[in-house]
């Protein structure tokens, strides 16, 4: 049996410890990154402002009845039938018209809505004609948020 043992013995492998992986460099190179990323983001100039409204103060003057609303019905292209406040219309007609309404207001704020289904180029192209008669800012609005 002691001669067992010693067939055991010296079939059997000297253990390998098992590797060790030193993490103290990657958190320096990960804290240099940090540094640096954090130096860099206020550099970089801001793709979208959001106009956030102020508080009414109570010497401002009361704001106009009624909110220009232009609503997208059927149609494509330049053949779009819009209404402007529940008046149907052409979309080279808008123009006109918004041109004239957006002269008699202090406020030129228009908002859009539109159906989802509708085709985006097809939206853009009414966006462009209020932008076209005056018009800033433009609010969007679609049916049916999910």
């Amino acid at each position: 049996m002691a001669k067992d043992d010693q067939s055991n013995l010296s079939n059997r492998k000297p253990k390998i410890p098992a590797p060790v992986i030193n993490v103290t460099p990657m958190i320096d190179v990960l804290l240099v990154l940090l540094i640096i990323f954090m130096i860099i983001a206020p550099t970089r100039p801001a793709k979208f402002q959001a106009q956030v409204p102020e508080k009414p103060g109570v010497s401002d003057p009361p704001a106009l009845p009624g909110l220009l609303m232009v609503v997208v019905k059927a149609g494509s292209g330049l053949d779009q039938t819009v209404e402007l406040n529940s008046i149907a219309l052409g979309l080279p007609e808008l123009g006109v018209m918004l041109r004239d309404v957006l002269e008699q207001r202090p406020d030129r704020t228009v908002y859009v809505k539109a159906p989802k289904d509708k085709k985006y180029g097809d939206i853009l192209a009414v966006i462009d004609a209020i932008k076209g008669a005056g018009a800033s800012p433009i609010g969007l609005q679609i049916d049916f948020l999910d």
